[in-house]
């Protein structure tokens, strides 16, 4: 635990933090996560919920980005393709592999280029200990992958890649971030910070009205699609980065195949759109790619990118989509890095735009570290950069440490969901399969924190609608910082597909006559924000 901070700031006090981090989505999380693992004191504040923009609205996986290679990013694909193998071991409930079918449209890429994009895809994952199986050509009259489709697609490819539950990968940072001694402090937001010669000023406000301030010797802007807008507002900072915000729209119909495999559909614009199974009883379609000019804590789908994406997928299914097939649908903001000259417009479609990051480390005076773009699957090492670029500056010289770290639950022997999966299910016979997989799926071995004081059903507490229960709803709240019904049913998890209006009318009773305090592992300390 952190010595207690001192309110009113005392300038006589030396700095209470090594590091201030602004921002809870996945790179901020995996920064604070990678720090607190080196012995530096860390408080990270979040103006939302942990993930709540676009860390949570990706297509959710952890790949290397196969259309990638046509824009020759080659280092960026190598490095997420070497992230794609640690993640798989340092949370295997919340990532698994998945398959993706790549059924042939001759008149968009030849054979050949398919064929060589998926050698190169094959040989930058690594071939030795690799633990996915290689690509290879499918007929796809005979595949279980062919049925859905049109008469018409008779040759496919099949490749690896995995899947992610996004916002979970961000509370998991978070929680071990916690737990290493880091401050986590969600709906927490940073109005101010001002670079002193020792340090940084900031003042936070929390959603109640309240203020703290708090001096930290370094800085990090984690915060997005609000990167450039912190620098003009908060720090009021000189820079001259342009960031270029793309919203990214998926939607979710009930489902349209029963297999176990993901498809990825080529475009006639040359984009490329998923169809991957989701949540039992879905399938997840997306991505578009639209500029942005509003609000990126607010962004909505339009009605022309709920037709694009209904049109690509209807142009492989047998089955017609339409937009009253829509389940639910969600878009996220991503901040692009495309710095321009003064005036100049870009030539590029939102799509060709590099997917890498830029870590900028500021040395005049106090440290500020700013992070432009990025992606889910890169964070981790994203983080390791900026902690090696940080660490020299704070006068710590501990090394990169997460390579081979697991984060909470996914301390899995061997990294085995199966095994672990079966076993829990018999040591608790008493709980519907359902529930004991997704319990499972969402929380690994935490999951024996939710059930094992209970020999029955009943005793997991009320029961919200579809398999969710009150003991579940306590552990949200007491580990990981959920507040309201949206975080535990669209955050925590994506419930809010199967729980009705009821479900979740009975849910925000239970959590206002309860009554919530952020909860989570270090979320206050010997002197609570106030």
């Amino acid at each position: 635990m952190l010595p207690p901070m001192p309110d009113p700031l005392d300038r006589s006090e030396p700095p209470r933090l090594d590091l201030l981090v602004v921002g809870g989505g996945i790179n901020g999380t995996a920064i604070a996560r990678d720090a607190a693992g080196r012995g530096l004191s860390v408080l990270l504040c979040e103006a939302d919920d942990i993930a709540s923009h676009t860390s949570s609205a990706s297509t959710k996986l952890i790949h290397g980005g196969l259309r990638y290679l046509e824009q020759f990013e080659f280092a960026l694909v190598g490095k997420a393709l070497a992230e794609r193998k640690r993640l798989l071991r340092a949370a295997p409930h919340i990532i698994w592999p998945l398959r993706f079918v790549l059924p042939h449209q001759p008149h968009l890429r030849p054979v050949w280029m398919i064929r060589i994009g998926l050698f190169l895809y094959d040989r930058l994952g690594g071939r030795r200990g690799r633990g996915l199986p290689g690509s290879r050509s499918i007929n796809l009259r005979k595949h279980v992958a062919g049925r859905p489709l049109q008469e018409g697609f008779t040759r496919g490819f099949v490749y690896s890649d995995a899947w992610v539950q996004d916002a979970r990968l961000a509370v998991l940072n978070a929680m071990d971030a916690a737990e290493r001694g880091a401050r986590i402090l969600t709906r927490t937001r940073c109005l101010s910070a001002r670079r002193e010669a020792d340090g940084w000023v900031a003042q936070l406000g929390q959603a109640d009205g309240g203020t703290r301030t708090v001096r930290a010797r370094a800085l990090v802007n984690a915060t997005g699609p609000w990167a450039v807008r912190f620098l003009d507002e908060v720090a009021q900072v000189r820079h001259s980065h342009t960031l270029r915000l793309v919203k990214g729209s998926h939607i979710v119909v009930p489902r349209m195949f029963t297999h176990d495999h993901a498809y990825i559909f080529q475009q006639p614009d040359r984009r490329i759109v998923f169809a991957i199974p989701y949540e039992r009883d879905f399938t997840l379609i997306g991505t578009t790619d639209v500029e942005y000019r509003d609000n990126p804590a607010a962004p909505r789908i339009a009605e022309d990118e709920t037709a694009y994406l209904c049109e690509a997928a209807s142009r492989y299914f047998r089955q017609t989509l339409k937009p009253q097939d829509v389940a639910w649908s969600y878009s996220g903001v991503r901040p692009l890095l495309e710095d321009l000259e003064p005036g100049e417009k870009s030539g590029r479609a939102a799509s060709e735009v590099t997917r890498d990051y830029l870590l900028q480390l500021e040395r005049e005076g106090a440290p500020l570290l700013n992070v432009f773009g990025g992606k889910i699957t890169t964070a981790r090492k994203l983080a390791e950069e900026a902690l090696d670029l940080l660490t020299p500056a704070l006068g710590t010289e501990r090394p990169a440490w997460t390579e081979d770290a697991r984060l909470p639950g996914g301390d899995l022997p061997n990294a085995d969901f199966d095994t672990f999966h079966e076993a829990f299910a018999r040591q608790h016979p008493w709980l519907p399969d359902s529930l004991a997989l997704r319990l499972c799926r969402n929380y690994g071995k935490r999951a024996l924190r939710i059930v094992d004081k209970a020999a029955r059903l009943e005793e997991l507490g009320a029961h919200f609608g579809s398999d969710l229960y009150a003991a579940e709803v306590e552990y949200l709240i007491r580990e990981e910082w959920a507040r309201s019904a949206e975080d535990i049913l669209w955050r925590r998890s994506k419930l809010g597909l199967h729980v009705d209006r009821t479900g979740r009318e009975r849910l925000e009773r239970y959590l206002a006559e309860r009554g919530t305090d952020g909860g989570g592992p270090g979320a206050s300390d010997d002197a609570p924000i106030r």
